[in-house]
């Protein structure tokens, strides 16, 4: 017998929001609106029940929240400091992580290593305060 603990909701919510930041904050910096409404369409980390491995217990939560952490810190550590090696080897191994639990992440760390987008806003872009929304 086995005894598995699924995800908190609080686990849930915070994958949800960190998939939002990464749509938020970290897309329109490297990719023009057009492109980043593709990625919408193409699911980027968006899981479809079939297509996900990740079955909402608490340790492939934990897996999940972890390694979107893990690149998105890597990112923003790259556009301060440039991209070192380490960096790549993290990058991969979390882009493998997600990919394994059904959460699509296409890209290799190449595609971040400079601002590639030439628009002063984004759609997709946070406002600066809830009176401009």
């Amino acid at each position: 017998m086995k005894i598995v603990v699924a995800s908190t909701p609080e686990q849930e919510h915070h994958i949800t929001e960190l998939i939002d930041y990464m749509y938020s904050s970290i897309f329109p910096n490297y990719f023009e609106d057009e492109y980043i409404g593709k990625l919408e369409e193409w699911n980027v980390l968006t899981p479809k029940e079939e297509d996900a491995y990740y079955n909402r217990t608490l340790d492939k939560a934990f897996k999940v929240i972890s390694s979107l952490q893990a690149i998105i810190a890597v990112l923003e550590t790259i556009q301060e400091e440039g991209c070192q090696e380490n960096h790549e080897d993290i990058f991969t191994k979390n882009v493998k992580i997600l990919n394994d639990y059904g959460y699509l992440f296409p890209f290799k760390i190449e595609e971040f290593q400079r601002e590639n987008n030439t628009q002063s806003l984004s759609k997709y872009s946070k406002p600066a305060n809830q009176y401009l929304a």
